[in-house]
């Protein structure tokens, strides 16, 4: 049983790591530091010095940023620079307009940006931001978190250290997760408690729907709703559920202006952990606490996965995000716990190993890999088929299942990351 004050610390994790976002969120993370810099510097910068990590350079590189037609870095930190408002937080660009664009071009031609990695640095979310104007200076540091500012200094005034060892910053508290804890939240917590979460099911849906007008990216969500499409896999809740997952996607990584709700950082995790579970739920006439409980239940599971994966790592963010969303279609479906558990065996047992390139258009094509796992999986679970812990990396605990797959990601596979990173950069040659 879940005490009240553990179920208070859920539904603070839950809306710590469930917000809006407009954009891509690591370009939009710099753009947030170089933002705050600026605030801190209180005159408008000469120039802007930024150090990265690997991993925010490589989901950086080749976006769209929101309301530029443009992709990448620059253009992000001149905004930050010249438009960012730090309180915005994710939605840091969202008064961008053509005028400050225009503006934002000529910054970048004037030659006053610099971006670098950061050198030995073991945080793979690592912003670093120093804004200067004639004698002055300020740097705000990003780590750990997408908008969790660890360090802020102006001439050499430490106004915020979270970096030095043995900080007095009160952190929140986090719960102990387990997913049978995860489980027991959504299914018994009450109803207005838990209510605010379908918030992500109107604001996804909406980014789905405008994407349907527009010609974002690959068109991966137009292409799925087409009568070529229709005839080969039907007009169906399964084709509803990947053609709305993908547009919404499309329009994301290519910079449209529209906001989605993020989950863990990602606006692509809050894509996928939303809208399978809330098209399968309208389509089959489910009540809406049913559909609370089954998107409550996605997005812990998405946050439980990734408190152990880690914010930003080689291992495809899809592949966590599916899994949430597989566990909510089992749940609507009528599956008992076991048979959610089922879900995320064979879900694990399937997916894992997907890399991360970047993030980018073609990043729909993987959430609709994922989408389409998830809807597979659930149909497995539900006829108690399960891949066994004789097969792979999968256990017979299903949390032990979890760890393994983030174990992967965050241990085994960052050499595939260096590797990839240079590939991107072609650093590493042919």
């Amino acid at each position: 049983m879940i005490s009240a004050a553990e179920r208070k610390q859920i539904i603070a994790l839950v809306k710590r790591e469930v917000v809006p976002a407009i954009g891509c969120t690591e370009p939009i993370a710099v753009a947030l530091c170089v933002a705050k810099a600026a605030e801190t510097l209180g005159v408008r910068p000469e120039k802007v010095s930024v150090w990265l990590s690997t991993n925010i350079l490589k989901n950086a590189m080749g976006v769209g940023i929101p309301g530029t037609g443009m992709i990448g870095l620059p253009i992000a930190i001149a905004l930050g620079v010249l438009i960012g408002k730090s309180e915005y937080q994710l939605e840091v660009l969202k008064d961008c307009t053509p005028e400050a664009v225009e503006a934002g071009k000529r910054f970048i031609e004037e030659k006053r940006i610099s971006i670098a990695l950061k050198p030995d640095i073991k945080e793979k979310l690592y912003i670093e931001a120093c804004c200067e104007a004639g004698a002055d200076r300020a740097t705000a540091v990003i780590a750990g978190g997408h908008t969790s500012f660890v360090y802020l200094a102006h001439n050499g005034d430490v106004l915020l250290d979270k970096q030095t060892a043995g900080s007095d910053e009160k952190e929140e508290a986090v719960p102990e997760l387990t997913f049978h804890k995860v489980y027991d939240f959504a299914m018994t917590a009450p109803l207005d408690e838990i209510r605010f979460i379908l918030d992500t099911a109107r604001v996804n849906k909406a980014a789905a729907e405008q994407s349907f007008k527009g010609d974002y990216g690959h068109g991966l969500g137009k292409l799925l709703r087409g009568n070529y499409e229709h005839k080969i896999m039907g007009d169906s809740v399964f084709s509803h559920i990947l053609s709305y997952t993908s547009g919404a996607c499309d329009a994301r990584m290519a910079g449209a202006m529209i906001p989605v709700m993020s989950n863990s950082g990602s606006g692509n995790q809050g894509i996928s952990a939303t809208i399978p579970v809330l098209v399968y739920a309208e389509e089959n006439g489910k009540s809406e606490e049913e559909l609370i409980r089954a998107l409550m239940l996605s997005h812990l599971t998405v946050i439980y996965i990734k408190e152990s994966l880690g914010r930003l790592s080689a291992l495809c963010g899809c592949v966590v995000a599916a899994t949430g969303s597989s566990c909510g279609i089992t749940w609507l479906m009528g599956g008992t716990y076991e048979q959610i558990t089922y879900a995320i065996q064979n879900m694990i047992a399937n997916l894992t190993g997907m890399i991360c390139d970047g993030a980018k258009p073609s990043c729909a094509l993987k959430v609709t890999t994922g989408v389409s796992t998830a809807v597979l999986s659930a149909i497995m679970a539900m006829e108690n088929r399960c891949v066994t812990s004789v097969e792979g990396i999968i256990d017979k605990d299903v949390d032990q299942s979890i760890h393994n797959l983030t174990k992967i990601g965050s241990q085994g596979m960052n050499e595939t990351d260096k590797l990839v990173l240079d590939m991107m950069t072609h650093i590493g040659g042919n």
